[in-house]
């Protein structure tokens, strides 16, 4: 089962395969690994007890970043995700990221961003549209029309707890809403990331 994989000079947490997104361009649909990550489809989520362990047995070495990013949302697993930060603060000097949708609260059905405050040095939020309308098009997500303007709010909140707070789009999308979402972001002061899409 993997836990911690290596990606692009990246390491990588994969701690749930849920999400509450069901997104068109979703590297999900085309296989199980990412590189050579083995699959990413868990045998169960982890325990905290398991991802320690993962931990423990990998090379850490060279790297200077951990990343919350899987084959699901990590913020499905609120309390996992802030009891695992709170360990990789005790025992390495690694910069946190967490790759999110940016529902967590609605997921969790509270505000969260401020439980991230000196637990997350990044916080990396997929925006992939301009609008709720696109938003729902293109990431599908189950809260429906709550969806996108839940996901601004959290990236809003982020600001006010989180060192770095940066949106990203997948440049699959239309060159005209790829300057949409650049005009959005430019609008509420966060730098947005243009992904190139590896499916």
């Amino acid at each position: 089962m993997t836990i911690f994989y290596k990606y692009g000079g990246k390491l990588y947490i994969n701690v749930t395969n849920r999400c509450s997104c069901n997104c068109t361009f979703c590297i999900r649909q085309n296989g199980d690994t990412v590189g050579d990550s083995g699959s990413l489809w868990l045998e169960h989520e982890p325990s905290f007890e398991e991802i320690v362990k993962a931990f423990e047995a990998i090379d850490i070495t060279g790297f200077t970043e951990v990343v919350f990013c899987g084959y699901g949302e990590p913020m499905e697993r609120l309390d996992i995700v802030l009891q695992t930060c709170e360990y990789l603060r005790r025992v390495s000097k690694l910069k946190i990221r967490l790759n999110t949708n940016g529902l967590s609260d609605l997921i969790n059905g509270k505000p969260t961003a401020h439980l991230l405050k000196g637990l997350v040095d990044t916080v990396s939020i997929s925006l992939n549209a301009s609008n709720a309308k696109e938003y729902e098009s293109v990431c599908r997500p189950s809260f429906g029309e709550n969806a996108f303007p839940a996901m601004l709010q959290f990236a809003r909140d982020c600001m006010q707890s989180v060192e770095r707070v940066i949106f990203s789009v997948v440049d699959i999308i239309p060159k005209q809403e790829i300057e949409a979402c650049q005009k959005l972001a430019d609008e509420m002061g966060i730098p947005l990331r243009v992904r190139v899409y590896e499916g």
